[in-house]
C-alpha cells in the first residue's frame, strides 16, 4: 500500500475528506519526524514505538575496491512493534 492508497483507505473508513486525511497524514509524519529529531519517541499503545538508536562504528568493505572501511557511528531511526501488531503479523503464514 503507498501513501495514496492509505489515505484513500483512511479517508473512506472515517468518512473525512481525501483532503483533511493527507492533512492529517502530513501533520502525523511531521510530528514523527520532530520528536524524532529531538531524539525523543513517539508511542502509540498497541501499534509501536518510533524512536531514535545509535549504531555502532564497524568495519566494512568497500564493494568495489575490496578494501576494508571503517563505517561511523551514526544516529538512526527505530521502530519497535506493540504487542497487537506482533499479533497480527504473527498469525500470517
Amino acid at each position: 500500500m503507498n501513501k495514496q492508497e492509505l489515505i484513500d483507505k483512511i479517508a473512506k473508513d472515517t468518512g473525512a475528506t481525501k483532503k483533511s486525511t493527507e492533512a492529517f497524514l502530513k501533520s502525523y509524519e511531521k510530528t514523527i519526524h520532530d520528536s524524532l529529531k529531538k531524539k525523543g519517541k513517539v508511542q502509540l499503545v498497541n501499534f509501536g514505538t518510533f524512536s531514535v538508536a545509535k549504531r555502532a562504528q564497524r568495519k566494512g568493505v568497500n564493494p568495489r575496491t575490496k578494501k576494508p572501511i571503517i563505517i561511523p557511528a551514526k544516529m538512526v531511526p527505530k521502530f519497535t512493534p506493540g504487542k497487537m501488531l506482533k499479533e497480527a503479523v504473527k498469525s500470517l503464514k
